[in-house]
Order: C-alpha cells, then sequence, then structure tokens
C-alpha cells in the first residue's frame, strides 16, 4: 500500500470513528461535568479517542494481510490495545479501581514486551516494553486535562519517532495523521474529550513506538527518545513526586500539574497547549542536532535538556497562584 494511501485510511477511520463516538457519548450522556477537580467549564462527551484506537486496530489487521508486517509482534501490540483502550472505555462508561486499571496495563505491556522481544530472546529490550507500557499510559492519562494537549503531544512525539527510526515511520506516521484527525473535534474548543480509552491509547501507542525505535537507534542514542515525550514527563514525574511528598492520596483527580494550575489563572487551554507544542518542537530540533553529535554527546545533551527543564517546571509552578477556572472546554 502508499504511504499516502496508508496515512488516509487511518485519517479517515480515526475522523469517522471519533464523529460516531461524539453522537453516541451524547445519546448515552457520557458526559465530563465541570468540577473543582477538572480544568473545563462546558459539561462535554468524553471517550472519543477511541475512534484512534479502532483506526491503529484497522492497520493491524492490514499489515499482517498484506504481508508486510510481522505476524507476532502486530497480534501482540494488538491484543494489548484491545486490552489498554478497553479497559478505559469500560472507565468511562463507569469509574473502576485504578488498581484494576493498573494491572489490565501490565499485561498489556507483558504481551507486546513478549510478542515484539521476547520470542527472539531479546530480554533486556522485553523488560524496557513491559515498564514502558503502564508508564507511558498513565503518564498520558495523568497530563490528558485540557484541549488538545495529550492528543497534540502524541502526534509530535510520534512524527519524531518516524524520523528518529525509519524501521517503525509507517507506523508511527500512522499514529501521527490518527491524532491530527481527531485533533479538530479536541481543539481549540472540545467538542469531545479523549476519555480514558483515548488516553491509554495514545500512551499505549507510544510505548511500542519507543519499544520498537530504541533497538533501531541502540543504546545510548536510544536516549534521544526521551526528548519528545519529555515535556509530559517532567509535569507529570515531578508532579507525582510533590503530591507524595505532600501525603496525598496521588492515584486521586487533581488540579496540580503546571497546565493545570496555568490554566486556572485565567490562561486560555489553547494558549497553554500552544506553549507546550512549542516546547516539544525546541525538544526535537534539539534532538536533530544531537543526532548528528555522536551516541555519548547525545546522551549528554539529553540529560542536559532535562536538567534544565526540571528549574523551568519548578519556576513555573511557583507562579501559577490558582485563580478561577478557565472559561473554556477541556
Amino acid at each position: 500500500m502508499p504511504l499516502a494511501a496508508w496515512l488516509a485510511l487511518h485519517a479517515g477511520i480515526s475522523a469517522l470513528a471519533t464523529w460516531l463516538a461524539l453522537a453516541y457519548a451524547r445519546r448515552r450522556n457520557l458526559i465530563d461535568h465541570p468540577g473543582e477537580r477538572r480544568s473545563h467549564a462546558v459539561a462535554t462527551p468524553r471517550g472519543g479517542g477511541i475512534g484512534i484506537a479502532i483506526a491503529l486496530l484497522a492497520g493491524c489487521a492490514l499489515l499482517p494481510a498484506t504481508g508486510r508486517g510481522p505476524t507476532m509482534a502486530m497480534a501482540s501490540f494488538a491484543t494489548g490495545l484491545v486490552l489498554v483502550a478497553g479497559i478505559g472505555w469500560i472507565d468511562d462508561h463507569r469509574p473502576l479501581s485504578p488498581w484494576l486499571r493498573l494491572a489490565v496495563q501490565c499485561l498489556a505491556g507483558a504481551l507486546l514486551a513478549w510478542g515484539m522481544h521476547g520470542v527472539e530472546g531479546r530480554w533486556g529490550w522485553a523488560l524496557l516494553t513491559l515498564g514502558l507500557v503502564p508508564v507511558l499510559v498513565n503518564v498520558w492519562n495523568f497530563m490528558d486535562g485540557i484541549d488538545g494537549l495529550a492528543a497534540s503531544q502524541a502526534m509530535l512525539a510520534a512524527v519524531a519517532c518516524a524520523w528518529l527510526a525509519p524501521g517503525i515511520a509507517p507506523l508511527a506516521l500512522a499514529l501521527a495523521v490518527a491524532c491530527a484527525a481527531f485533533l479538530p473535534f479536541n481543539f481549540p474548543h472540545a467538542r469531545i474529550f479523549l476519555g480514558d480509552a483515548g488516553s491509554g491509547t495514545l500512551g499505549y501507542a507510544l510505548a511500542a513506538l519507543v519499544a520498537g525505535a530504541a533497538p533501531e537507534l541502540g543504546v545510548p542514542m536510544a536516549a534521544l527518545l526521551l526528548l519528545p515525550l519529555s515535556a509530559f514527563l517532567v509535569d507529570a514525574s515531578l508532579t507525582l513526586v510533590s503530591r507524595v511528598a505532600a501525603g496525598e492520596r496521588w492515584w486521586q483527580p487533581h488540579v496540580s500539574h503546571v497546565y493545570q494550575r496555568w490554566v486556572r489563572t485565567g490562561r486560555s487551554h489553547a494558549f497553554v497547549t500552544s506553549v507546550y507544542v512549542a516546547f516539544t518542537l525546541a525538544a526535537i530540533v534539539s534532538g536533530a542536532f544531537l543526532h548528528n553529535a555522536g551516541p555519548w554527546p547525545a546522551t549528554v545533551g539529553v540529560m542536559l535538556w532535562l536538567a534544565c527543564a526540571v528549574p523551568v517546571w519548578a519556576g513555573l509552578r511557583r507562579r501559577m497562584v490558582p485563580g478561577k477556572v478557565g472559561q473554556e472546554d477541556a
């Protein structure tokens, strides 16, 4: 299949399925209402990210049928995606225990790790994959709180993976265009949210892309894959650490992330999402320079980028004194 047709397929399925999910959510009253633990001020349907999951599953069915994809890897990816998106879809309908969701995510990670690396005896990469799935699924879940943020960051990260590791480019670009097709429904003013099904799908798909790209890049160049993820990794991890240190129930919903605090000062969702996009674009451009610098200089450069991001996060968080919720969708 020509690349243009491959990408058009994913974009079309994602857009159509999101539109159908919007109609379904309205009919079933799957609505997120404003509240003190939310960053939106307008009741908005949820669960639209299931369209991205459906698009990726269609690709999983097509690749082996055309003889262009490794059957075991595609089967394990698809099974894990069904588990992660499925448990998220159920949670979008009725809240589930976070520990049950985590258990399902770990199972999905184990299946993906086995199908991508375990069957070939690459146990180091398999362990990396096993850990990536629950981490990135939850990072994207934590960071999915304002218009366009999670989908735009996943799109940029997927494009970066396609550039860094050409061997996975068709799969990475499929995720990127599926996100791009979803964004008109979610940005600059959301008509529907990703929901847990959508944020889980994005985190899981990115974990699979990183797990596929890392062996292609090799150690230590695989550290470059942290750059397009750095905005979310820094905000999610440091916020989690600060909540644990404060004795808060870190697994419960909150509005402590920098992006949430920024919106609650009165900044628009579009502005905050655009700042995160600019940060990630800068990270990707930095990765382009580091890619040509050699393995160890590239690794040092990545560490310096992350080290500089920490005080930036801390400074922003101190300045973001919560006020009112921004008067638009999230």
